[in-house]
């Protein structure tokens, strides 16, 4: 193929491209808008064009233009938002074989943060924890490959495989100076049991994740809290990033009996409106709701419908921001694009993706264990110097719920 042919081929898909991103924006624009949209998309053509033109005459040598046209549209739909993803023929293909098959895993949940894989939070006893990984760790490589330069969608397929399959990742983390290669062997996990305990006067809640049924185990736990003489609340939501939105929206009613809890919209996306049923409301104690950078997705609903309605006091540190649908289209070359359609927002309006939730009463929090590679692949996991010997969020839940006595 020729130089010429190759630089007008990949114009004409930047152009698709352009042109379908701007009918997916401009829905709801006037006429003048989409006249503006139109004018700034050949604009932006123009500088592709430009910019082709220099790749193909000045480059330092031929370049692969499949690798080039691969590059532009990786970063064409991760510039959009972090799980929004393109797919190649073969990515696509591996991503489908996996979701299908792949049944074990790593025990984290991971999201793209800053261009690279961000661990959000991880499960109690599973593989990735049980080698000391946890939130606020990033993958640079997953099996030697650079997730700087893989889809958000790609990297989690990525880590899925069979039951005692091992993945190989190497990890950046504040604490060491040079990144450390983890060898991790895939496991089949169920999701953590919801626990509980009376501390004095006020019950005790912990979710580590918020799968379907989760919300009937925290009401379950909460009845038996209050029949044993519990007071006040404490729900535990700290690196609880599993589950859908739709659990967020159960769990939430259990506190919150009128008025709305969330929102989904998107500018292609029916608006739907998630507003609380009073006969699902269990108690009114008062409530407090920890929350960390862990805290992500459903975790995220519950913790801003308490915030917003005033039900109760959001304590801790900022959760992650993790609140969209997405939707996957088929290309009719066999590969696919994965767009966020929709995004999750508060009773207020604030929108959950990207920004999260701020608390009401900012408590810094554990940075998590350290570890110490054992030269097999494997680690040790030890306390961190700087690790807290107290839960201080915990503490300062049970100070702020002091002064609330009987019921709201």
């Amino acid at each position: 193929m020729s130089k010429k042919v190759q630089v007008v081929v990949l114009s004409s898909s930047m152009l698709i491209i352009v042109f379908a991103l701007i009918g997916g924006l401009g829905v709801h624009a006037s006429s003048s808008d989409n006249s503006s949209s139109a004018d700034n998309a050949y604009t932006h053509m123009e500088v592709y064009s430009e910019v082709l033109h220099r790749i193909q005459s000045e480059y330092v040598e031929q370049p692969d233009m499949h690798k080039v046209t691969s590059g532009a549209l990786h970063g064409l739909l991760e510039s959009l938002d972090a799980n929004s993803s393109y797919l190649s023929p073969t990515e696509y293909k591996q991503y489908q074989e996996r979701n299908q098959a792949s049944k074990a895993d790593i025990g984290a949940t991971v999201s793209k943060r800053f261009g690279y894989a961000a661990v959000v939070s991880v499960i109690p006893g599973g593989p990735a924890d049980k080698l000391g990984i946890t939130d606020g760790d990033i993958f640079e490589t997953i099996d030697g490959q650079n997730t700087h330069d893989m889809s958000l969608a790609t990297v989690r397929s990525r880590l899925r495989g069979d039951k005692g399959s091992r993945v190989e990742v190497t990890i950046i983390r504040t604490r060491q100076i040079e990144p450390q290669k983890i060898t991790i062997v895939r496991e089949i996990l169920d999701p953590p049991a919801v626990t509980d305990r009376l501390m004095g006067d006020v019950g005790y809640v912990k979710a580590l994740a918020l799968t379907p049924g989760k919300a009937q185990e925290i009401a379950a736990k909460i009845k038996d809290l209050e029949a044993k003489g519990a007071k006040k609340l404490v729900l535990d939501l700290r690196d609880d990033s599993e589950g859908p939105e739709s659990e967020g929206v159960a769990a939430a009613n259990l506190f919150i009996g009128q008025g709305q809890i969330a929102s989904l919209k998107g500018q292609k996306y029916e608006p739907v409106t998630y507003n609380a049923d009073p006969q699902k409301k269990i108690t009114n104690l008062p409530l407090a709701v920890l929350v960390n950078r862990g805290t992500a997705g459903p975790a995220e609903i519950v913790a801003g419908a308490v915030e917003d309605d005033g039900r109760g006091d959001v304590v801790g540190g900022k959760t992650f921001g993790d609140g969209s649908v997405q939707k996957t289209l088929p290309m009719q070359d066999g590969a696919a694009l994965i767009l966020s359609v929709a995004k999750y927002y508060t009773p207020k309006g604030t929108i959950i993706q990207d920004n999260g939730i701020t608390p009401t009463v900012k408590v810094a929090g554990d940075d998590g264990l350290a570890f110490i590679p054992d030269g097999d692949g494997g680690a040790t996991p030890v306390q961190s110097e700087t690790k807290p010997k107290t839960d201080d969020q915990l503490n300062k839940a049970l100070d702020v719920l002091k002064a609330k006595t009987g019921k709201s």
